[in-house]
């Protein structure tokens, strides 16, 4: 007959096999459950991501009708900036909205792109950039600074430029950064470039973007709202705030017809623009940002997409999800 001490280690050997199988059924169980959320999520954003790019076809079609309307000039008749359009979807909501996506500084604009494909610093572009910063109370020192380094962050030389910044700087402070010695992808990557401060950056982003594109910033004087006052001013020494709201303010309601009519305004014609800043005030507009907001009861999913309406039909230049930053 067995030991009764025996009988109780192994009764006891039983409970402790019992209770580590329980441990491990229930960690394998919470497994499961999450590799099955895991999936649903995945797949409920990709269905997110499926009605958003046909929301970003829709909004294709509309920019390409808008331009067809009339190829001389874009206004904001028929009232599509900004406001929110909605599409019922399976599950959900889609919400798009058109905006002009060219009234902003280009920040690759602060450089020439050669026959060679060398990138060299555009004075021009960073003259205009530092006045934006100012008439933005950004203090002038640090608006000359910004705009040197940023023009250095995207050359191809190694070079400063005066009060600018190249990668021994970076070295020096240890920031551990290179400059990128290409076109900004984002705007968002001014925020690593010397110089530049969280309180900066949230001044300048509803005013700067980084188009694909070297081309010098352009705005469209149809299309300007009040608040872009400082995108016209910084074009013109002398031109000022006040007077740069003033001209957008005094637009026809259905849009300036030409720029000529623009710039023959009594509160312009006593700063007449170069060749070069003539130029970058444009009656039409060739980039539109398209936000796209998804949701469904398992995901919900921003997308912003900016398109070139200068092709035909119009063509997508980039997409990327979630907020700008």
């Amino acid at each position: 007959m067995p030991d009764p001490s025996e009988r109780g280690a192994a009764l006891l050997t039983v409970l402790l096999i019992v209770a580590v199988m329980a441990v491990l059924a229930a960690s394998a169980l919470e497994r499961l459950k999450l590799a099955t959320h895991l999936t649903g999520n995945g797949a409920a954003i990709e269905q997110a991501r499926s009605f958003a790019m046909a929301a970003e076809t829709v909004a294709r079609y509309r920019i390409g009708d808008l331009i067809q309307r009339d190829a001389t000039r874009t206004t904001l008749e028929g009232d599509w900036a900004g406001k929110p359009t909605n599409f019922p979807i399976d599950g959900g909501l889609a919400t798009a909205r058109i905006e002009d996506g060219g009234n902003c500084f280009n920040l690759n604009s602060l450089v020439d792109r050669q026959q060679d494909g060398v990138l060299i610093a555009r004075p021009l572009a960073i003259a205009q950039f530092t006045r934006l910063m100012t008439i933005l109370d950004v203090p002038g020192r640090d608006a000359s600074t910004i705009s040197a380094s940023a023009a250095d962050w995207i050359d191809s030389d190694v070079e400063a430029l005066p009060g600018g910044a190249e990668d021994a700087a970076y070295a020096y402070v240890g920031r551990g950064a290179r400059t990128a010695n290409t076109l900004m992808a984002d705007a968002s990557e001014l925020r690593v470039v010397a110089g530049m401060t969280p309180a900066i950056y949230s001044r300048l982003r509803p005013y700067i973007c980084a188009l694909p594109v070297t081309d010098l910033t352009t705005v469209n004087i149809n299309t300007l709202s009040l608040g872009q006052a400082p995108l016209l001013a910084m074009l013109l020494p002398g031109l000022g705030l006040a007077r740069a709201a003033t001209a957008i303010d005094a637009r026809p309601l259905r849009g300036w017809d030409s720029t000529t009519t623009f710039w023959n305004l009594p509160s312009l014609t006593s700063i007449p623009p170069a060749d070069d800043t003539r130029s970058q005030v444009r009656a039409t507009t060739r980039w539109f940002d398209v936000g796209v907001t998804i949701e469904l009861a398992e995901a919900e999913l921003e997308e912003h997409a900016l398109i070139d309406a200068a092709l035909k039909p119009a063509k997508l230049a980039r997409r990327s999800y979630g907020e700008p930053s």
